[in-house]
């Protein structure tokens, strides 16, 4: 979907269609979460602050997210997409992989599913949306942010090669700021550069990803449309009305292991895994991340964790910190739940 928040706002307001509108809190230090076209020509985007976008754009619109309204709305298009095939991926309320192999309409084409699917979202939402039409799901990706608002790429198979040839590194998925660099050091900038790198040198330099990066770098991504995936991971985050020592901080950990163990019982769900993040004032964020041998039994578990990654951490006492967070990660069905080894 096309700036799906703020799209979904402006449908309500078409009077603010032509000026630049934010979908973010009022919190002193909020987050832009949806900017719409317009924001966006003045450098907004999400997950900028609005502090920073204010600087921007002064005279930018701010409007207070409503995800009720935004998951209804994401329902409707998921029914929509049930009409042409049961292989669905969702990836968030607005993103998702299709498989169209097999299509329920007996559509000639991907394209023609594709095309179909963005005319009926347009009928029932009016709103628009674009799509990637690719042999896998690292190019369709990458596909349907080609031609946005209301774009349809298409890559056909033997179109391939001459796609990638020059596409930059960071579209691959993966490709953080880190490897990004660490690819920029190997004198590596678009996946054509890739190419010509041979496996053992990837692996060398990025261990297990080598292997990814270099599949990628043919335009080979096997992975299935999977239907019916276990959500991935699970996270909650406060940011403070002002900066936080660490030592200030002990009941919102409390807090956040509280609301992340409530989503992981709601969905009858454990996790093997778990990280804290701590984003200090000028910015620079702090991670630290540990899977254990057993999922999570309880909350006092999932509370254990959070003090040993801390622990580890070992955060200077002078730090302070304007958000925190907790995830976990690698989830399970709590039925193959065994006991937690923290040590």
């Amino acid at each position: 979907m096309d700036a799906f928040y703020a799209s979904v706002e402006l449908r309500e307001r078409p009077d603010l269609v032509d000026v630049p509108v934010v979908v973010a809190s009022h919190h002193p230090r909020a987050v832009i979460t949806t900017a719409s076209y317009p924001a966006r020509r003045f450098g907004l985007r999400s997950a900028m602050s609005m502090a920073q976008a204010r600087k921007l754009c002064p005279h930018v619109v701010v409007l207070e997210p409503r995800f009720e309204l935004y998951r209804e709305v994401s329902s409707q298009i998921q029914q929509i997409f049930q009409q042409h095939t049961d292989l669905i991926e969702p990836l968030s309320l607005d993103e998702a992989y299709l498989d169209v192999t097999e299509n329920k309409q007996g559509l000639a084409s991907a394209t023609a599913v594709a095309q179909a699917i963005q005319q009926q979202i347009w009928q029932h939402t009016q709103l628009t949306a674009s799509a990637g039409v690719a042999p896998n799901k690292f190019l369709a990706k990458i596909a349907s942010d080609w031609y946005k608002p209301n774009g349809l790429c298409v890559i056909k198979p033997q179109q391939v090669q001459e796609f990638i040839n020059d596409l930059p590194l960071k579209k691959i998925p993966g490709v953080g700021k880190v490897t990004q660099a660490k690819l920029e050091q190997l004198q590596l900038y678009t996946l054509g550069d890739l190419q010509k790198i041979e496996l053992h040198v990837l692996q060398q330099h990025f261990g297990k990803y080598g292997q990814q990066l270099h599949l990628y770098a043919q335009g080979i991504d096997e992975r299935p449309v999977e239907a019916s995936r276990v959500r991935q991971q699970i996270s909650k985050e406060i940011t403070f009305d002002q900066d936080f020592y660490l030592s200030e901080c002990q009941t919102t950990w409390v807090t956040l292991a509280v609301k992340v163990w409530a989503s992981l019982e709601k969905r009858q769900l454990s996790a093997f895994g778990v990280t804290i993040k701590l984003k200090q004032a000028d910015f620079h964020v702090l991670q630290h991340s540990k899977r254990f041998q057993s999922p999570l039994e309880n909350l006092i578990q999932l509370q254990q964790a959070i003090t040993l990654l801390i622990t580890e951490l070992n955060i200077s006492p002078q730090l302070r910190f304007r958000l925190v967070g907790v995830g976990v990660y690698q989830l399970t069905n709590t039925e193959q739940k065994n006991q937690l080894s923290l040590w």
